[in-house]
């Protein structure tokens, strides 16, 4: 799952982008409305966090830019005001949730993993397919009960295509989701995590689709 942090707090922002990586997100970071605006009107992001109280253009401002120009992506807002008419305002531009300064970490890693599942149209924490269960809130892979050992590479591979199993994901559709702008997207990337997925899954879930991609389900369900 690949994120976008903007926030001009230096500090704040460096700590919210560290917290989202070691929870398995690629995170790509702004520090002012403008490039942050820029960012999300361009790359694919599955989910933004962003502030309110930006400099150069605010957050409200760049949501509703957003939304005009029909981007869908799910948006935390976060917001040091405490006036309920601002957050309402916020989620009139188009938030999906918004949380107040000062917050736990948890809580926006929390927010951020419900609105990546909702997004992709799951309810709980726990996406399953035939044996295998990814728990997102721990995330922990296990098949048939056993625990499986996954690099945070493999595992963000996986959890992206579990979360849109059914569906053809294409490799660059892949690139674009997973790696953050300064990840070396080399071509063959996505296919080594793929043969990696397989070896240690040691199920036949993910099926590769020729010339499209690759889709995630059980082999009898795939047709």
């Amino acid at each position: 799952m690949r994120l976008l942090v903007v926030e001009d707090d230096a500090n704040l922002n460096t700590q919210i982008v560290e917290a989202l990586k070691e929870a398995g997100y690629a995170v790509d970071q702004a520090r002012d409305g403008e490039e942050g605006h820029f960012l999300g009107d361009t790359e694919p992001y599955d989910a933004v966090i962003l502030d309110i109280g930006l400099p150069k253009m605010d957050g409200l401002s760049v949501l509703e830019q957003w939304r005009r120009d029909g981007r869908k992506m799910p948006v935390l807002l976060l917001t040091a005001r405490d006036r309920w008419s601002d957050k309402v305002a916020g989620i009139d531009a188009g938030a999906d949730d918004y949380v107040a300064k000062p917050f736990h970490m948890e809580e926006v890693l929390a927010r951020v993993r419900a609105l990546v599942r909702r997004s992709a149209g799951h309810a709980s924490n726990e996406i399953e397919c035939g044996p295998v269960r990814l728990d997102a809130r721990s995330g922990r892979v296990t098949v048939s009960g056993h625990l499986v050992k996954l690099t945070s590479h493999e595992y963000r591979l996986l959890s992206y295509m579990m979360l849109h199993q059914g569906r053809v994901v294409s490799r660059t559709e892949l690139v674009e989701h997973l790696y953050d702008q300064d990840f070396d997207r080399d071509s063959n990337t996505i296919e080594v995590f793929i043969g990696r997925l397989r070896k240690k899954l040691g199920v036949d879930i993910i099926q590769t689709i020729r010339g499209l991609g690759y889709t995630v389900g059980l082999t009898g369900d795939a047709g």
